[in-house]
């Protein structure tokens, strides 16, 4: 019994010391491999044992597994290390390549877009706003250091360190932002993020924001860190809050196209950049200009728009064709001169006013950059970038609602027409299309007719005899004219072109001082903050609202205020429409926008800083193609009818205004009582106003519906909209083309017709200066398409992107 017992004991130990044997260091025979491993590697993986440390602000896990056990006998360690790498990859050469891919992807670099950084403009005191001019080149005798710091400097006014601040606590990192010793003040980063750039800047000044915390900069940046930094931070993909666009075609960079604080030079890129590697042109070194072989194809553009420039460009970049654009207006600088001669004077250009001319209606009015086509759509992006490098400023990039303004239209203008005739292409101003010509099926050119063409210091032979009309052939045409070309429309029509209709809108345009305006929407704590920098209109908007008390006094600037109104509850009598407001133009002014002398129609418009007395918006109500009101215009015109009820509003307007261009004006309290005005407020509008009975020009349908959209809608939205010093101006009607040219979803051409390229905002595909160049864009690309096969290279895109980034319709 007892020699059973012993036997029993000393197998017991036995078991005991193989189990425990890894645990005892001074231990000298070997461990045998078997199953008793397996359970030990088990136990070390089930149960690991683990550490906390901080860093940055963060809790970050690092397990001590099978280490912790085996501190004081390494072969020991490398022993069960190594039988367990066998078991599981087969040998040690393979666990040692994961390590080195592990490491390799987490010093990957990833880009995070953080959204919703809020910053209170108390903190950014007069920083608060961002320049509104573009920023000054760098001088020419810089070396690429200096250049580099300069342009540091551009990018550090859009991070300060309250947005830096505000983006530590975001993600949670204890970390000082300071300014450094030297004298380019730059902020200082955390050792863990690499870059930090704006995308976005906008402000929320909502009713309810404003009155529970005050308005905030809201930004949206990304930040450059690696894929162990953001696993740290414990960063997650979130719609809205957080994404990795690091996928998202993104790249980063730290160059002129995005403002941006990071330890990476800059890569600027100049705008000569596409022309390297081509073959198939000569560069002249005395002026600059490439000269395309004659074999090339030529493409026809007609106008000078958003849609055919940038069209133009695309065309002209990819050095596969010869780009020969013809406007009927006149070069920029001298469009100036005729847009004065019609506000001093009283004489119009037919052919040179706020409607033609180089760049399109756009020019003179608010240079809106905002559009329904998606803002961080990769061509939108392209076009923002694109004026950028001709001269636009920077914040475009960055503004929630970037703006460029009439100033600074006039300088980028000049700049894109020298590149294009650099890149070879051709510009011919008074150059006014007057028919399509075609050869069966196929569109073969154009008839240009030439009036004088004043373009100041031209170098090239552009300069065609006044009165003359030519025939210029072309391998393709694009048709970019704008909205007010009802000529080419009607021409079109008569030579058998598909044309359809397609809704618009129309109305007035209504204007309050711009101290109303920022009192309603910035109430009267945060109203008298606005700031323009114009010491007249800073004092009438600061003398407007009672001295602050003591504890509402707030060092944090504003921009001028600006709203949108919509709605589709507007009753007209019989059923609902839509009403809304449309381009409104803080600090801005009214102009006319007539074509003929006998034609009364305005817009509006703004200068790069907002800064006048007034605030403007068109007022419109929309009409459907198959609209009762125009029932009698389908009878007689067909297709044309919204044309000729556009045309017919303003000729009511111009009647009712007495002639010479004045305007009928009606306060807004007096059109919702059907009351004519006998006394009207101060107007922008400088070629004089006539109080009267604007209710009285439009279809009864119309007028109510806009009636009811001030009364029970907009008022309601705004209160304080309706008020004495709200003035309406008659009339509103060119919101947007009223027919478009039909074409084929796929090829972008003409229906019925081969080689014709409707485009823009006149043929029906476009509704703001972005739209209308996104389109130039993707006509471009499949004007090559069609002719080479291929793409451009800087804006490929399939046949199904085309229908998603091609215009929109109202």
């Amino acid at each position: 019994m007892k020699k059973i017992l012993g036997q029993f004991i000393f197998l017991l130990m036995l078991l005991l010391c193989w189990i425990y044997v890894p645990l005892l260091p001074t231990l000298a025979f070997p461990i045998p491999i078997g199953s008793t491993q397996g359970r030990l590697d088990s136990r070390y993986e089930l149960y690991p044992m683990t550490t906390c440390s901080v860093t940055r602000g963060k809790m970050v896990k690092s397990s001590l597994a099978a280490t912790t056990f085996n501190t004081s006998d390494n072969r020991s360690s490398s022993k069960i290390n190594s039988n367990k790498n066998n078991k599981n990859n087969g040998n040690g050469k393979k666990k040692k390549t994961n390590k080195k891919q592990m490491n390799k992807n987490s010093e990957k670099v990833e880009t995070w877009r953080i959204f919703g950084i809020e910053v209170d403009p108390d903190l950014l005191g007069k920083d608060s706003l961002l320049p509104s001019s573009s920023s000054p080149p760098p001088p020419q005798d810089l070396e690429d250091e200096k250049v580099q710091e300069h342009n540091r400097f551009i990018h550090q006014r859009y991070l300060s360190k309250p947005v830096l601040d505000s983006l530590m606590t975001r993600l949670k990192i204890n970390h000082s932002i300071t300014s450094s010793s030297s004298s380019d003040g730059r902020l200082s980063l955390p050792e863990s993020i690499m870059a930090v750039r704006v995308v976005r800047r906008s402000l929320d000044a909502r009713k309810k924001k404003i009155l529970k915390e005050g308005p905030k900069y809201t930004y949206v940046l990304d930040i450059d860190v690696t894929h162990q930094v953001a696993q740290n931070l414990r960063l997650k993909h979130q719609p809205g809050r957080n994404e990795n666009v690091s996928l998202d075609n993104h790249e980063v960079d730290h160059g002129k196209s995005s403002p941006s604080l990071s330890s990476e030079k800059d890569n600027g890129v100049s705008l000569s950049s596409t022309v390297a590697g081509v073959v198939a042109c000569d560069v002249d070194d005395d002026d600059h200009v490439i000269r395309l072989e004659k074999k090339n194809p030529t493409v026809i553009i007609v106008g000078a728009g958003p849609a055919g420039l940038f069209c133009a460009l695309t065309l002209a970049q990819s050095q596969k064709c010869r780009p020969i654009v013809i406007e009927r207006g006149q070069p920029v600088e001298s469009r100036g001169k005729d847009i004065g001669t019609l506000m001093h004077r009283k004489i119009i250009s037919k052919e040179s006013n706020f409607a033609f001319g180089e760049g399109g209606a756009g020019t003179w009015s608010d240079g809106k950059l905002t559009t329904r086509i998606g803002r961080n759509s990769d061509n939108v992006r392209k076009v923002l970038k694109t004026f950028v490098d001709f001269g636009a400023p920077e914040k475009i990039l960055v503004d929630g609602s970037p703006h460029l303004g009439t100033d600074n239209l006039v300088r980028l203008l000049r700049n894109m027409r020298t590149e294009l005739r650099r890149l070879g292409g051709e510009v011919y101003f008074g150059a006014k299309m007057t028919k399509v010509n075609t050869d069966g099926e196929k569109v073969c050119g154009v008839d240009v007719e030439y009036s004088e063409s004043l373009e100041r210091g031209a170098t090239q032979s552009a300069a065609k005899k006044v009165g003359t009309t030519e025939t210029l052939y072309g391998d393709a045409v694009v048709l970019a004219t704008g909205h007010s070309a009802r000529d080419v429309y009607e021409e079109l029509y008569k030579s058998g072109f598909q044309l359809e209709p397609k809704g618009f809108a129309v109305g007035f345009r209504v204007e309050h001082p711009q101290k109303v305006i920022n009192k309603i929407q910035y109430g009267d704590t945060w109203g008298r903050n606005a700031f323009t920098g114009k010491k007249v209109t800073d004092d009438v908007n600061e003398a407007f609202f009672a001295p602050p008390d003591e504890g509402n006094v707030h060092q944090g600037l504003l921009p001028v205020s600006s709203y949108r109104l919509a709605t589709d509850k507007a009753f007209d009598g019989n059923i609902c429409r839509g009403a809304y407001s449309f381009c409104m133009c803080p600090g801005g002014q009214i102009v006319p926008a007539s074509t003929q002398p006998d034609e009364v129609c305005v817009n509006g418009m703004s200068f790069s800083r907002r800064d006048s007395l007034w605030a403007n918006a068109a007022l419109v109500v929309t009409v459907n193609p198959d609209d009762p009101i125009l029932e009698e215009y389908r009878k007689k015109y067909g297709v044309l009818a919204g044309i000729e009820f556009q045309r017919e509003m303003e000729r009511r307007a111009a009647v009712m205004g007495g002639g010479n261009f004045t305007v009928p004006v009606q306060r807004l309290t007096d059109f919702v009582n059907e009351l004519p005005s006998t006394s009207a407020p101060p107007s922008s509008y400088r070629l004089g106003v006539k109080p009267t009975a604007c209710h009285e020009i439009y279809p009864k349908p119309l007028t109510n519906a806009l009636k009811d959209a001030v009364l029970n809608q907009f008022e309601k939205q705004m209160p304080g909209f309706l008020c004495e010093d709200a003035l309406l101006h008659g009339v509103e009607t060119r919101t947007s083309s009223p027919l478009r040219v039909s074409r084929d979803p796929e090829t972008l051409q003409a229906i019925g017709k081969i080689g014709l390229y409707p485009s823009g905002e006149g043929a029906g595909f476009a509704g703001g200066i972005v739209s209308a160049a996104v389109d130039g864009l993707i006509v471009g690309d499949a004007v090559l398409n069609d002719l080479f096969g291929c793409d451009s290279d800087v804006n490929s895109k399939t046949p199904s992107s085309k229908r998603e980034n091609v215009g929109f319709s109202y």
